[in-house]
């Protein structure tokens, strides 16, 4: 796994007010509404529950005790229980992208969004940035909804940005695959692609989520996929003319030329 510590910003041409704000929102929800995790009927009242999602009802659970099943083994947890929600149940897909389950998950999150958001919120301008970020991260969740629609799986809660900022990941891999990225790989600080270091982190979501179908390692693996498909497919559509046309190509699909079939010859 690499761990990004900055990036090339050398050529950015606007303040990222919207990132700032995004980072600022996320850190007010979990220190003060969350109370740093503490609240949890705040939490539970506000979080995504896909069966709540699908029928249109709130649902309210009673704590419990439960056995969750992961790779290290079996492990009991306490289930605080389903909150009344004072909003309609669709509006958590916009509520839960704001909450976090721990600081580690919050500082992660903001982390990524800090290095890699600003370059976006440039591509896009700051209105269609956020539509964005917003609209990566809906994905996500819905994902998550769909995939885990009957069953016991229907009731399990999912919170956290990391659907949306997958989304901003999955732009960064399609707009800047060449910018220069500086990570730590194997305790060494180098400089890589952007491509390198977003795609060794998508690798990794899908081995993880692969390895944890059942669920039980408690991240939600398929709306960080689903969010960084979204967020490539939306990457040049929701940007500028002139950011489309200066974007490095991954893979160029053209034609072989007549100098292509020479040199082919040629070898």
């Amino acid at each position: 796994m690499v761990f990004p510590v900055g990036d090339d910003n050398s050529d950015r041409r606007t303040f990222p007010f919207v990132t700032i704000a995004l980072l600022a929102a996320n850190v007010f929800v979990f220190a003060v509404l969350q109370g740093m995790g503490s609240n949890e009927a705040f939490t539970m009242a506000y979080v995504q529950v896909p069966r709540e999602i699908l029928t249109g009802q709130d649902i309210v659970t009673e704590p419990s005790q439960k056995t969750v099943h992961t790779p290290q083994g079996d492990i009991q947890i306490t289930d605080p229980g389903l909150q009344e929600t004072p909003v309609p149940p669709w509006m958590t897909l916009l509520t839960a992208i704001f909450m976090h389950g721990s600081l580690m998950h919050l500082f992660g999150n903001m982390w990524f969004l800090w290095i890699f958001g600003d370059n976006i919120e440039d591509d896009m301008g700051h209105v269609k940035y956020l539509l964005f970020y917003l609209a990566t991260g809906i994905i996500a969740s819905l994902t998550f909804v769909f995939l885990n629609s009957t069953g016991e799986a229907s009731l399990t809660p999912c919170l956290g940005a990391s659907g949306a900022i997958s989304g901003v990941l999955g732009a960064y891999l399609v707009l800047h695959p060449k910018r220069r990225v500086s990570v730590i790989l194997l305790r060494m600080m180098v400089d890589v692609p952007g491509y390198v270091a977003v795609g060794i982190w998508f690798l990794f979501q899908l081995v993880s989520g692969f390895l944890d179908q059942g669920g039980g390692g408690g991240v939600a693996y398929s709306a960080h996929i689903a969010g960084f498909v979204a967020g490539m497919v939306l990457a040049k559509p929701m940007s500028s003319a002139a950011v489309r046309d200066e974007t490095d190509p991954l893979i160029v699909l053209r034609r072989p030329t007549l100098v292509d079939r020479l040199e082919q010859r040629q070898r």
